[in-house]
């Protein structure tokens, strides 16, 4: 009685989540998504984000007429179809935004490029639905005048297709502008009208200062034309562990000018990952090492040669 007992207690035991599932979904099915993410995206899925993982991908269960997890992971992993994969990285990743969010940062930006040389470059490398990078425009628009600010780039970066076609329509609810001055909303957006009411539509001298494109901040090397005068990367490395971090800033290094500035998130710290930078701020770096130097010293690492 006792061995049958211990038996019972070495199986997996379905949680209070499980009863109403379409679909069973083990430990093993998440370790092997934790795994898969990790692969292709750098993310490292926690323990406690396994029903969300659940929930997103029995979607893409449903819509591709699967039955299993198994099934499903074992037909991702066996094909080339990077349209899937696509869709399994767009589904576990998190985009949460808004307007100035994080507004500290927004007037360092302005002073720093009033006092840099032009034209001013800059990447966005977590676009999202494109808040952050109109963001970015318009302080550089308020800061150096509009005439300037043509002068300025806007590199804007997402691994998410999805929110990338959101981002680069750039039309927004009035809910999703309500944080934001009368001035800027009269000066920034065109207000919808008719079949478009209760929508804003971002200017065109704004959206011109923007280019969005695909990337994936795990990959090895960056298909973008720098180097940049500030680079805004944040809340994207709490999603990464300590290695794959430490390998994202080393390639941001070739792409930024000497002294410019990396914008991270409120809860990310760079300064036990990397000596490239040092802290300016409130989380805010200022890149310490000569880029030139760093572009160097990377170039002869991929060709094998000592540093």
């Amino acid at each position: 009685m006792a061995t049958r007992q211990a038996r019972i207690d070495t199986t997996e035991r379905p949680r209070t989540s499980d009863v109403e599932r379409d679909f069973e979904f083990t430990s093993a099915d998440f370790a092997r998504i934790r795994e898969l993410i990790h692969r292709r995206a750098g993310i490292s899925l926690s323990d406690h984000k396994r029903d969300m993982a659940y929930s997103r991908l029995a979607r893409r269960l449903r819509a591709c007429g699967i039955d299993t997890f198994r099934q499903y992971l074992d037909r991702l992993e066996a094909s080339d179809d990077n349209a899937e994969w696509e869709a399994f990285v767009n589904a576990l990743t998190t985009n949460l935004t808004a307007f100035f969010r994080e507004s500290h940062h927004f007037p360092i930006l302005a002073d720093f490029a009033k006092r840099r040389q032009q034209p001013f470059s800059v990447w966005c490398s977590a676009a999202s639905t494109g808040e952050e990078p109109y963001s970015i425009a318009m302080t550089l628009i308020e800061a150096l005048g509009e005439q300037a600010a043509r002068q300025c780039t806007v590199i804007s970066t997402d691994i998410d297709s999805q929110v990338l076609a959101k981002a680069d329509a750039g039309v927004y609810s009035l809910d999703q502008v309500k944080q934001l001055s009368p001035e800027r909303l009269k000066r920034f957006f065109l207000k919808g009208t008719g079949a478009h009411a209760g929508l804003v539509k971002v200017r065109p001298e704004v959206r011109a200062l923007v280019k969005f494109d695909r990337l994936n901040l795990t990959d090895v090397h960056y298909n973008l034309k720098g180097p940049f005068d500030a680079i805004f990367c944040r809340n994207v490395m709490i999603y990464f562990d300590k290695p794959t971090q430490g390998q994202v800033l080393s390639r941001f290094e070739p792409l930024m000018k000497p002294g410019a500035l990396l914008f991270a998130g409120h809860s990310e710290n760079f300064t036990y990952v990397t000596q490239a930078f040092r802290l300016r701020g409130q989380t805010v770096y200022e890149l310490t090492r000569d880029a030139k130097g760093a572009a160097a010293k990377q170039a002869r690492a991929l060709a094998g040669e000592p540093a």
